[in-house]
């Protein structure tokens, strides 16, 4: 079992580029994959970032070329580097891991005009 907990959220301005990390409890080296997943108000959890053991990335088309998932196995964490924000960017992000399965309590990032 791994916890992963979230931070790096909070109220950011529009164009904004803030840095979310997930820390894991213990090494992620082994992990089929880390993501990030988010939701927004009254819609469902949408897949935003996700990143393989093999460091392979795959994006929402909805965040392509503005966010970039990353890792330091050395410190068990994961980023998701988000730039030139837009209000449609608000939700509730989630860390995530495949293999083994485990999701983070969620960081909320709320985008101002």
């Amino acid at each position: 079992q791994v916890q992963l907990v979230e931070s790096g959220g909070g109220l950011v301005q529009t164009g904004g580029s803030p840095r979310l990390s997930c820390a894991a409890s213990r090494s992620i080296f082994s992990f089929n994959a880390m993501g990030w997943y988010r939701q927004a108000p009254g819609k469902q959890r949408e897949l935003v970032a996700s990143i393989s053991s093999g460091g392979s990335t795959n994006y929402a088309d909805s965040v392509k070329g503005r966010f970039t998932i990353s890792r330091d196995t050395s410190k068990n964490t994961v980023y998701l580097q988000m730039n030139s924000l837009k209000s449609e960017d608000t939700a509730v992000y989630y860390c995530r891991s495949w293999g083994p399965t485990s999701w983070g309590q969620g960081t909320q990032v709320t985008v101002s005009l």
